[in-house]
């Protein structure tokens, strides 16, 4: 299974930030760009699932210490 790699603070953030994004692109102005808004869903998913693969590649983890 996916190694847990993200901690409680970063965690938050992330599903913030992901409903955030997304909340725009469903309900803010029709513009251009307004696709990009759907990459709320990378954040989303990473702070539920506690698993970030580029934190896997690079070896850093937020989670306390065991």
């Amino acid at each position: 299974m996916l190694r847990k790699n993200v901690g409680g603070i970063d965690r938050i953030a992330r599903v913030t930030v992901g409903i955030a994004l997304l909340t725009a692109f469903f309900i803010g102005p029709e513009t251009a760009y307004n696709w990009l808004l759907l990459l709320g869903v990378v954040p989303l998913v990473t702070g539920l699932l506690r698993s970030c693969p580029i934190y896997t590649i690079v070896g850093v983890t937020t989670c306390p210490a065991k």
